[in-house]
């Protein structure tokens, strides 16, 4: 994954920069020696690390402003970061940028039962936003694997989702509104707290841009009532694709889980090492929980396993109980972390229709054997977001070069039939150059003439995104515009 080389021109500024920084800034919120910002060389894309320049932690709106004016002035690259779970390399800095955290700006400023919404610093993380409000009985619905970590801004930035997205949505379905900072240091408010906003959907635009047309400070999200109740079933099966099968016929009989989750046999078996969450031993795991009052519950869990019968699970066990189902998810939620005790992985997440599962399943563990790497997956079959683990070890030349051939077949066969590059983990540096597989340079034109409007210098998160030569000529013709 290339990086372009720093500004020989930006790097000599930085003890200027430093001293700017220190006047708008408390002390302890400019990180300048060199040992220090090694903390922020990388997100959870470990595989590729590059020291900042210099990191700043402010602690709100106006800071952000002022941190970002300067920066503008003296054409210094930012690369905003929220708590650095991404998984695509969203938040790698180059070695001339400054890393702007948002990890003390996570306050709840606003809570609106009666509208349900609630407004918050995005340095929160997105599990404490549902216990800010549990205790009246509500809840945030979008619910990443790593949501005990993961901050709102970096949600709002790869528009994520979680396993209960089915039926509740992303990001992008629960968020109403933000503060926003652009490169220039000017704060806008866009939408707010009402359900639809007049004129352009900008929204629309900022949720899922990568910090690539401003910083989100605070956000409106959707809070819902709690359902009265939810449980999850069990199905085991003897294949990934008749597991895929059963997930294409329970959603077009138009039955609505609340999450319909995928595991594969390595996987469950270092889940079930990992948690004792009573997995079987079986080739292929589905979770499906359905929620709503007692007889919703049974009439939604006859359908699915009715359904499920016709595919002879070797397994069919309904959670009788809240610390049952409490174990089910345990597992599922441990997967990731499972998984990493025994293997280096790369964790993908192209997105593909739910007929194409039987297929695309088939045709990865056919890739896997070509390629001699193991595959695990687990994922949010409910929408086809899938999330291939591909392991392989970091210790032994070529092995991440041949994973990441690996990922990048996997991905365009995501989009060949019919899905896309990324349901939720964002662009970011993975999947930077595999973009002119799904999109025409027209297309990426167009995407980077909204950046043009929102970043003209091009200093917000560089080297993201857009395939490095698309992005090194559209600057070079900004600039020589200018």
């Amino acid at each position: 994954m290339e990086m372009p080389p720093p500004d020989p021109a930006v790097l000599a500024q930085k003890p200027r920069l430093v001293e700017r920084l220190r006047t708008v800034l408390p002390a302890d919120a400019v990180i300048s020696d060199v040992a220090e910002t090694r903390a922020y060389e990388c997100d959870a894309l470990t595989a590729y690390r590059c020291p900042p320049m210099a990191v700043v932690l402010p602690g709100s709106t106006e800071e952000v402003a002022q941190v970002l004016r300067i920066c503008h002035e003296m054409g210094v690259p930012v690369v905003p970061r929220g708590s650095g779970t991404s998984l695509a390399g969203g938040a790698l800095p180059t070695g001339d940028c400054v890393i702007l955290g948002v990890a003390r700006m996570n306050d709840v400023l606003e809570t609106d039962y009666a509208n349900r919404v609630i407004r918050v610093q995005t340095g929160r993380t997105n599990l404490s936003v549902t216990g800010a409000v549990e205790e009246e009985e509500f809840f945030y619905a979008p619910d990443p694997s790593s949501q005990l970590a993961c901050a709102i801004a970096g949600n709002i930035a790869m528009n994520s989702g979680g396993a209960h997205c089915l039926k509740y949505g992303v990001t992008t379905n629960n968020l109403l509104g933000v503060t926003l900072v652009l490169m220039d240091g000017t704060v806008v408010e866009i939408g707010g707290a009402h359900l639809d906003a007049p004129g352009l959907d900008l929204l629309g635009v900022i949720c899922g841009s990568e910090g690539q047309l401003g910083v989100v400070t605070e956000a409106t999200l959707r809070i819902l009532r709690k359902p009265e109740g939810a449980r999850p079933v069990l199905i085991g099966f003897d294949s990934n694709e008749v597991a895929g099968a059963c997930v294409s016929d329970i959603i077009q009989a138009g039955v609505l889980p609340v999450a319909i989750e995928f595991m594969d046999r390595p996987c469950i078996e270092a889940c079930e090492a990992f948690a004792q969450a009573g997995y079987p031993m079986c080739e292929a795991l589905l979770i499906v929980e359905v929620e709503g009052s007692e007889d919703e519950i049974a009439h939604q869990l006859g359908l699915i396993t009715a359904i499920a019968r016709t595919h002879d699970p070797v397994e069919l066990r309904e959670a009788q109980d809240a610390e049952e189902a409490a174990r089910i998810w345990l597992g599922r939620k441990s997967a990731f972390g499972a998984m990493g005790q025994i293997n280096d992985y790369m964790c993908l997440d192209g997105t593909i229709p739910v007929s194409a599962l039987p297929k695309v399943l088939r045709r990865i563990g056919a890739l896997s054997q070509d390629y001699g790497l193991k595959v695990a997956n687990v994922f949010h079959a409910g929408d086809g977001n899938m999330h291939p683990l591909i392991l392989f070890d970091a210790n032994k030349p070529g092995d991440l070069e041949t994973c990441e051939a690996l990922g990048a077949e996997i991905l365009k066969l995501c989009v060949e039939v019919g899905g896309c590059l990324t349901g939720e983990h964002g662009v970011g540096i993975e999947k930077r150059d595999l973009m002119l597989h799904q999109y025409t340079e027209a297309d990426l034109e167009a995407q980077m003439a909204v950046k043009d409007v929102f970043d003209p210098a091009w200093l917000l998160n560089p080297a993201k995104v857009f395939p490095l030569a698309v992005s090194a000529d559209r600057r070079a013709a900004r600039m020589a515009a200018e």
